[in-house]
């Protein structure tokens, strides 16, 4: 038995007491999330949003096995945000029809939806009339029985059955109706119930999970009563695609049971504020760096290769790395080095080393001497750095991999490594970071 056959199925229940802890858990990163965005002025802000939607469009499509050029959709989306100063490709009509769908929920978040603008939202993802090479129902509930299956032809394994069609019109109201009302929930555990409770009813031939994604966003920004957005799910659903699907089937063959949903659903959650908080990090580094460094006379091949790196580049600077990626001979990578050497600008990593590399110098202070209980350590995967700045705040910053390796081994001086995720301590008058 599928769980829209039981009657009354949308009476969802949950264990409250494992869902609340990870709901606050996710409140308290949004409120610090935002509390560090506080920082930053609106241009850097409309750049962190366009960047995180860039991702949202094209991990969201890719879900459903769509691949997405990334420079069209970042084109598409910061014309559509006014942003200048942004290398820009022509993106295609389709892509154009789908960030529009986006920006029009975050954007207008506090309007009510209705079956019209569903409609008019599923029928720019296939402008075509077709998808995978087929017509499809477009513009309107579907029309036919629909089965999630996998497999073979012949072969195929039923994942889940769909509400028949002449039960959509009336299950669709009702949750248009739950969705525009109030209730004691909080909004978090709102988005998650939208995304189950809107693909189990699959109202659509196509285009169901990428609705339901951008209705979960639509239901985060109304409860952070914000049309900035600087997380997203879907990169993190992609990620793990097939613990996805496995869970939606396990929900929604159960007796109306979703806590399991919700603990997923909210993990992931925690995983993409994670993820925002490193790519504030890295703005707030790059605006500290530039502020310093505002008034140095540089070239554009250096400016640029520079801003490479401030953007989380993941190579060591070297003169092989700065010749490959600035496309120049391994003499003009030098000079180019040298000279920001001698500026203060870069700094050599380990004196004297045979095949020396260098690290961006976001502060000339020491700044060993504001950290203590400093240490490299992973969580779930992830390298993180932890510290105590001036001896009570807690730090704990994300960092790439390669800097995590290279710490370890003693191949990047802690100066060095705090200069690159923390100099902007010295300046942030925000919360820093989460508690471990």
């Amino acid at each position: 038995m599928y769980i829209h056959e039981r009657e009354n199925w949308t009476d969802f229940r949950w264990d409250a007491s494992e869902v609340s802890i990870l709901q606050e858990t996710v409140c308290r990163k949004q409120g610090l999330l935002y509390g560090r965005l506080s920082s930053l002025g609106f241009d850097s802000k409309l750049k962190a949003m366009a960047e995180n939607l860039t991702h949202d469009v094209v991990y969201s499509s890719e879900i459903e096995g769509i691949r997405l050029n990334d420079e069209q959709v970042r084109s598409s989306i910061a014309r559509k945000l006014g942003i200048e100063n942004v290398k820009y490709t022509a993106p295609s009509h389709y892509i154009d029809s789908v960030v529009g769908v986006m920006l029009e929920a975050i954007q207008k978040y506090d309007q009510p939806i209705s079956k019209e603008k569903l409609c008019a939202w599923q029928s720019a993802f296939f402008p075509t009339g077709f998808s995978e090479g087929c017509p499809i129902e477009i513009g309107q509930y579907r029309t036919n029985e629909e089965h999630i299956v996998s497999g073979m032809f012949g072969r195929e394994k039923i994942h889940y059955v769909a509400p028949s069609p002449h039960l959509i019109e009336g299950e669709m109201q009702k949750f248009i109706a739950w969705f525009d009302g109030h209730d004691a929930i909080g909004s978090v555990v709102r988005s998650a119930i939208a995304h189950f409770w809107f693909v189990s009813i699959h109202p659509f031939e196509d285009g169901n999970g990428r609705l339901a994604r951008i209705l979960s966003d639509m239901l985060l920004a109304r409860g952070e009563r914000s049309e900035l957005r600087f997380y997203n799910i879907s990169a993190q659903i992609n990620k793990d695609k097939n613990h996805y699907y496995d869970i939606l089937e396990r929900t929604q063959r159960g007796d109306g049971d979703i806590t399991e949903w919700l603990v997923w659903y909210m993990k992931k959650l925690l995983d993409a504020l994670d993820e925002a908080e490193t790519m504030v990090t890295t703005i707030l580094n790059k605006s500290f760096f530039w502020q310093k460094a505002s008034s140095v006379p540089m070239t554009e091949r250096q400016t640029k290769m520079l801003n490479l790196f401030l953007d989380g580049y993941e190579a060591k600077i070297t003169s092989k790395s700065w010749a490959s990626l600035a496309k120049c001979s391994k003499d003009t990578a030098i000079r180019d080095i040298q000279d920001l050497i001698s500026k203060n600008i870069l700094t050599e990593d380990i004196p004297g080393a045979k095949r020396p590399s260098y690290s961006i110098v976001f502060d000339a202070e020491d700044l060993t001497q504001f950290f203590s209980d400093v240490h490299v350590a992973q969580e779930n995967g992830i390298p993180y750095i932890w510290a105590l700045f001036k001896n009570h705040r807690k730090i704990r910053e994300r960092i790439l991999p390669l800097d995590a390796e290279r710490f370890q081994k003693g191949d990047l001086p802690l100066s060095n490594l705090l200069n690159k995720y923390c100099s902007y301590a010295s300046i942030q008058t925000g919360p820093l970071a989460i508690s471990p």
